[in-house]
């Protein structure tokens, strides 16, 4: 890894491959975080690929830049250390959900996630892009989708989704949603 990176108004997807060439997304990063958490900890690659996910903007530093701030600003490290400890506690408790919840319910905590980051309620996803994403088939991704589109929780045109009611896709949503805001609020003070 050269650079770490900061998004502004995009979303990166931590993404996991196995042996046989499965992927999924282990984890999510937005403007609350960075990519690159791996140089923090002395390491110059990361366990997981980034995938961004559509368009928006992100700051970047060199590597060396950002060791370099770290060595010499103690409040910074202690906060990317913070943002570390979140990031980890994310990627365990997204395991357990691609395991334990419905696709409908992972789809509602997701698109939840992706517009708190985006800070906007519409994105343009595809249904491919997003059974990628949640490791299931994209027939089950069209099935959740329209299940949350026929209940007035989101809108899904050709790829473009809106979020037309933020409270009910929550109440859509697994528990994950709300534990993954108290693990942010907990550790940084604030949700993502």
């Amino acid at each position: 890894m050269q650079h770490v990176y900061f998004p502004l108004d995009s979303v990166i997807s931590l993404v996991t491959t196995l042996a046989d060439g499965a992927r999924l997304e282990v984890g999510i990063i937005g403007n609350e975080g960075m990519l690159g958490t791996s140089i923090l900890l002395g390491v110059d690659v990361s366990p997981q690929h980034a995938v961004v996910q559509g368009g928006g903007s992100a700051l970047r530093m060199s590597a060396a830049a950002f060791r370099r701030h770290c060595k010499q600003d103690a409040e910074l490290r202690e906060v990317l250390n913070r943002y570390v400890h979140v990031l980890m506690e994310q990627l365990s408790q997204t395991a357990a959900c691609t395991l334990y919840h419905p696709v409908e319910r992972r789809l509602a905590r997701w698109l939840l996630m992706t517009r708190q980051r985006v800070g906007d309620d519409r994105f343009n996803l595809t249904h491919e892009f997003l059974a990628y994403m949640l490791g299931v088939r994209r027939a089950g991704v069209t099935h959740a989708a329209r299940s949350l589109n026929i209940r007035g929780l989101i809108d899904y045109r050709r790829g473009a989704i809106t979020v037309l009611d933020p409270a009910g896709l929550q109440k859509a949503s697994c528990a994950c949603y709300a534990r993954g805001n108290l693990i942010y609020q907990r550790t940084l003070g604030s949700a993502p």
